[in-house]
């Protein structure tokens, strides 16, 4: 908690700015969670571009870890501080669901990112397509298994964006009965976890080898490569999240067949600019539920994209990745 505490301490003088200076300054917070990972430095990257653009001033609060009742509380804060808007992504959905409908019925605009709360009064969601995420992952999948073996995936239950990934992979490897999901480890938000359950797994043979191995988010994929270099495995797939520098090149080393790639930096970017155009052109007061209402001024959901990376384009990414001064 002592990272979201100095965030919050941060996001508390910002606002205080506001109050006693500048009322016309506007203040956006981004919430998230497991704040380690180098995806939410990419994402708030982006969010504090699009601020410094706007002369508004970002705030990113939340915790290091997975932990979604830290990550709650950091919602709360912000909600308490009333900034103009606010970008959460959702570790949580049911838990999250009373408090931004709480949020919205303020007055203050919520919209989602990454990780969606869609039975929530949020205004909309920007982020990953994360079924068609899976299904991308899920064709590569079955091409390198030929129709056939035993997968493994690491996830971490109840958070919507990677429970929609799984939808996506099941879609596509439904049609293979071949192919056999062995386990679901759930990693707890700790790579260490994914490498543990690997050692395990790996040294399997016969009828219950382990052929594949799926990570649904970022951390996971470096933990399981470290595994099978370590172990001197060649003969496994390893399906990779997000294209952080490590995984591309693990990817570039034949270390990882591919990875599926999102845009944090979009949403964090698309993010702000969103609460921006909300906050100067908010239409007040907000309803409870826009998804249904077909003259809404908010679409449903903002699509940043998704893409897979192999050998095939990998150098691509790590120069734009450098360009943007990334490496």
């Amino acid at each position: 908690m002592r990272k979201l505490k100095s965030q919050f301490a941060i996001f508390s003088v910002a606002l205080s700015f506001v109050a006693t200076g500048c009322q016309s300054h506007s203040t956006y917070v981004l919430v998230a969670n497991n704040l380690k990972l180098p995806y939410w430095k990419t994402v708030d990257a982006g969010f504090e571009k699009a601020a410094a653009e706007h002369g508004a001033t970002a705030v990113l609060n939340g915790p290091d870890g997975l932990d979604p009742q830290a990550e709650l509380e950091a919602f709360r804060q912000a909600v308490a501080r009333k900034p103009s808007g606010i970008l959460v992504s959702v570790a949580d959905a049911a838990l999250f669901r009373e408090d931004i409908n709480a949020a919205i019925a303020a007055g203050i605009p919520v919209v989602t990112v990454d990780s969606d709360a869609p039975t929530s009064s949020r205004l909309y969601f920007i982020g990953t397509n994360n079924v068609a995420a899976g299904r991308l992952g899920g064709k590569r999948l079955v091409e390198k298994l030929g129709n056939k073996g035993n997968v493994v995936f690491f996830t971490y239950p109840d958070q919507p964006n990677l429970e929609d990934r799984m939808e996506g992979y099941e879609d596509e490897i439904s049609g293979h009965a071949g192919i056999k999901i062995i386990d679901v480890v759930d990693i707890k938000g700790d790579a260490g976890n994914a490498f543990d359950a690997t050692q395990g797994y790996v040294t399997k043979t016969g009828a219950d080898k382990i052929d594949a191995f799926v990570c649904l988010e970022s951390s996971s994929g470096r933990a399981v490569a470290e595994v099978l270099k370590r172990a001197n495995v060649t003969d496994r797939t390893l399906i990779a999240m997000d294209d952080d520098k490590e995984t591309l090149q693990l990817i570039q080393d034949g270390k990882v067949e591919a990875t599926i790639s999102q845009k944090p930096f979009t949403m964090g970017y698309v993010g702000l600019e969103a609460l921006d155009q909300i906050h100067r052109y908010a239409h007040k007061p907000f309803k409870s539920n826009y998804t249904v209402d077909t003259f809404a001024p908010y679409p449903v959901f903002v699509d940043t994209g998704t893409a897979l990376v192999d050998k095939m384009n990998v150098d691509l990414y790590l120069a734009n990745a450098k360009a943007a001064g990334v490496n």
